[in-house]
């Protein structure tokens, strides 16, 4: 089980890729740019709208603070900087060795790494696989959609493939969360201040994204992924130690 959301992004990324495919180069930078920007207004309001359910804003708050610093501390950027790099190597020797199509591997890694490496796909998968929640995941398949189309137009029918990647990692993602919810119980999980904390400290990740994506701030968004499990931890320890929230 996949999710929804990820068969929404898996739809996109195939209509925004054979929409670049047939195209070509002929998209221009100010319908690249516009678009974009577009995007990033909607992605914006999403963050927000997340941001603000939290029952208690220090929760999010502690989170983003420690996350940020254990992010940083282990380097996580630079590690998907860097295995990003690796892939992309690796791809390119190996169908240089087999006589096959540098353009095919190169747009394969690109999107593969685009699609599925960052926040939006981690908070995503979950939200979607606890909750049944799929609407951030819609607001990604957007964006991958009309990356796909870009990145198809330049580099090839290699995007296309990197469905796949979708299927496993963030399918995998989200069918591993659908497990815990019904281990749970799905009520139990829809009205857990844990997953609520989790979702409001995730929307502030997407605002983030969206300041990336106006160009109006590059956040390094990436090492504050450790927020994330931070909030729900902070709850469960909280409730513990019999910490009114």
């Amino acid at each position: 089980m996949v999710g929804l959301g990820t068969i929404i992004n898996i739809i996109t990324v195939i209509v925004g890729g054979s929409i670049g495919l047939l195209v070509g180069k002929g998209l221009s930078d100010n319908l690249r740019d516009i678009v974009m920007k577009g995007l990033g207004l909607v992605t914006l309001i999403i963050g927000f709208r997340m941001a603000l359910d939290t029952k208690n804003i220090f929760i999010p708050m502690a989170s983003m603070v420690f996350g940020g610093l254990l992010g940083e501390w282990w380097g996580i950027k630079a590690g998907l900087d860097h295995l990003g790099e690796s892939m992309k190597r690796a791809s390119t020797r190996l169908f240089s060795a087999t006589g096959g199509d540098d353009t095919f591997s190169e747009g394969f890694v690109t999107a593969s790494l685009v699609f599925a490496v960052g926040p939006m796909t981690v908070l995503g998968a979950i939200q979607d696989g606890l909750t049944g929640n799929f609407k951030l995941l819609a607001i990604k398949a957007g964006l991958d959609g009309f990356a796909a189309m870009v990145f198809a137009a330049t580099l090839g029918i290699g995007v296309l493939f990197s469905i796949f990647t979708l299927i496993v990692y963030q399918g995998g993602l989200t069918a591993v969360a659908a497990l815990a919810r019904g281990s749970l119980g799905a009520e139990e999980v829809a009205n857990s201040l844990a997953v609520g904390e989790l979702s409001a400290t995730g929307g502030i990740l997407i605002i983030g994204i969206g300041l990336a994506l106006l160009e109006i701030k590059d956040v390094r968004v990436s090492n504050f992924l450790p927020a994330i499990v931070l909030a729900p931890v902070i709850v469960i320890l909280l409730s513990a130690f019999g910490v009114g929230l």
